[in-house]
C-alpha cells in the first residue's frame, strides 16, 4: 500500500461521524467494544463494523484483556494526513494572516485566530 492509499483509506474511515466520534473517544485512553458503543444507537455488528473500517486504516488497533477486547488509538496514520496537510495550512494561514492585516487597515477588529484548531 502506498502513502497515497493509506491516507484515502484513513480519510474515507473519517467520513463517517460513527467513526469520527469513536477516535474521539479513543482520544481518552483504551476502551473496550461495549464502551465504544455505548453512546450509539447501533447494533453490536454495527459498531463492529465500524471499528473494522478504523482498523483497516490502522487507526484502531485491539488487544484482549481477559474476555473484553480492548480498543486502542493509533496515532501514526492521523501523523501522516498531518503531514500532508501542512502545505494547505501554509497556503490558507497566509491568506488569513492577510486578511486579519486587511481588516485592520479598514478598522475592523481582526478575527481572533489559534492557529487553525477550531473546534467542530
Amino acid at each position: 500500500m502506498t502513502v497515497t492509499d493509506d491516507i484515502d483509506a484513513v480519510f474515507a474511515a473519517l467520513a463517517d461521524p460513527t467513526r469520527r466520534a469513536m477516535l474521539a473517544r479513543l482520544t481518552q485512553g483504551t476502551a473496550t467494544v461495549g464502551q465504544l458503543a455505548e453512546p450509539f444507537e447501533i447494533s453490536l455488528p454495527s459498531v463492529s463494523r465500524h471499528l473494522k473500517v478504523l482498523e483497516s486504516a490502522g487507526l484502531v488497533s485491539k488487544g484482549r484483556e481477559a474476555q473484553w477486547r480492548v480498543c486502542r488509538l493509533e496515532p501514526e496514520p492521523l501523523r501522516r494526513v498531518d503531514d500532508w496537510m501542512a502545505p494547505y495550512r501554509e497556503f490558507f494561514g497566509g491568506r488569513f494572516d492577510r486578511l486579519a492585516a486587511q481588516l485592520q487597515a479598514m478598522g475592523a477588529p481582526a478575527p481572533a485566530t489559534d492557529g487553525g484548531s477550531d473546534e467542530h
